[in-house]
């Protein structure tokens, strides 16, 4: 075993050392080779060095350089060194993190971890919490959660008597909402495309004034950092707008919710203290290792209504917390670990300055490419950026070319119309110098276009 897991070691650190100077994208000749993978299983075992070796020859080359300081495609952070540790050692210990009294060490991190999250996002105390795969889990539980409170109200179980027959529940969203919310309200069964829909402004925002009249259970959600321009939805608007309806109040907050810890753009969030549930993803803006999401409801309650199970080899309720009564998994890694890690190792200040400095990246991004020529499409609070280079084709062809070349990788996206470049910054290891190495390829792709 310990030859084993250290040849794996040195092989992972290999990889990661090697990240700043290899191309982001993989060589088109590494994903070609993949196909050496397409082969019968064979009868007889493989020597475990060999199946290693297999593993790192041909896939790490074929790998997009995520952990790396220029990815910049998604809202996709590279894990923390001592994230990334915790994970290790976590997969070693093989927890399944359901009870307490099973795994009292990892149960006990993550009790230990949501109290730090309560306390970082100066949520009210008692906030229940669940870690999840990622945002769209995370945006289920609660919701979940908020869909037992609401018919809970009009006299309904719904977890016991499902939706025939309900009372309608009214869920109004901003009109960018994000994909995941919508995936999150199609598995409860409460519709993709029944959701009302409020208009939003020119940065994606939306219009606390043109929300509607409510009345009968009803759930709102808003957006804490547009996926597309960052921008942050009027959340204090929002909640004092619903005060007195029974609404439920969601803040998607997949990354931008982050913002809170930093005194800089904590302004950003407002009033996010004062909604029902909250979601964030840790594999963003915490650059812990995938997959990492967390749901926090402050109606524990409602969050355990609509998740705790029991079974006759269960043992019966527990003085401490039970992770699977607040998760939608039964099986499940211990993923409040590497979150753990991640907020001991930076602090509260090593948070903020990690946040602060993607931001300042982000802003150094649209400072240069708007220099350049280039049209910057929203307004940078946070660590989006969306660039133009013009017509909708010649854009899609420079987007193209960037990810190419393998300096840095960049998505495209069509935001209020527009074909653009989004260019998201979320990774600790991002330097000035990767921001101006980025820069000058983006040029490059568009001189040539």
């Amino acid at each position: 075993m310990r030859p084993l897991l250290e040849d794996a070691a040195h092989r992972a650190a290999n990889y990661l050392v090697r990240l700043p100077e290899r191309r982001v994208a993989p060589e088109p000749e590494a994903v070609r080779r993949l196909s050496e993978l397409d082969v019968p299983l064979q009868e007889e075992p493989r020597d475990p060095h060999r199946v290693l070796a297999e593993l790192d020859e041909l896939v790490s080359p074929a790998t997009m350089a995520m952990a790396g300081p220029r990815f910049f495609g998604f809202v996709i952070g590279g894990s923390l060194p001592a994230a990334l540790a915790a994970n290790w050692l976590a997969g070693a210990w093989d927890q399944n993190a359901g009870m307490y009294s099973v795994t009292p060490g990892v149960a006990h991190l993550e009790q230990v971890a949501i109290r730090w999250l309560t306390d970082l996002f100066a949520l009210p105390a008692g906030v229940a919490a669940a870690f999840v795969t990622g945002a769209t889990m995370a945006n289920f539980t609660a919701l979940a959660a908020a869909r037992h409170a609401v018919l809970k109200r009009a006299g309904w179980n719904v977890e016991a008597d499902g939706l025939f027959g309900a009372p309608p529940v009214t869920v109004i969203v901003g009109d960018e909402v994000h994909i995941t919310v919508l995936k999150a309200l199609g598995m409860l069964g409460l519709g993709r495309n029944r959701v009302v829909r409020v208009p939003v402004d020119a940065q994606g925002r939306m219009r606390a004034s043109e929300l509607p009249r409510i009345q009968g259970p009803a759930i709102v959600c808003v957006q804490a950092g547009n996926v597309s321009s960052g921008a942050f939805d009027p959340i204090a608007e929002v909640c004092e707008r619903v005060r007195g309806t029974g609404a439920w109040v969601h803040v998607d907050g997949a990354f931008g919710l982050w913002a809170k810890v930093s005194p800089r753009y904590a302004h950003l969030a407002h009033g996010s203290e004062l909604a029902d549930s909250w979601s964030m993803d840790g594999h963003k803006w915490l650059n812990v290792p995938y997959d990492c999401g967390i749901a926090l409801v402050r109606d524990g309650e409602a969050l355990a209504a609509a998740m705790a199970i029991q079974a006759a080899y269960i043992p019966a309720a527990e003085r401490e917390r039970n992770p699977f009564d607040y998760t939608p998994e039964f099986s499940r890694r211990a993923r409040g670990v590497e979150v753990w890690a991640a907020l001991r190792a930076l602090g509260r200040r090593g948070l903020a300055d990690m946040i602060e400095r993607n931001c300042s990246a982000a802003q150094r991004f649209a400072a240069r490419l708007r220099a350049a020529g280039c049209d910057i499409l929203n307004d940078v609070v946070l660590n989006q950026v969306l660039v133009s280079f013009g017509e909708p084709e010649r854009t899609q062809r420079i987007i193209a070319a960037v990810q190419a070349d393998g300096t840095c990788w960049a998505g495209g996206t069509v935001w209020q119309g527009r074909t653009a470049m989004r260019i998201s910054v979320s990774s600790w290891a991002t330097t000035d110098a990767d921001v101006d190495a980025s820069v000058a390829a983006m040029l490059r792709a568009r001189d040539a276009a």
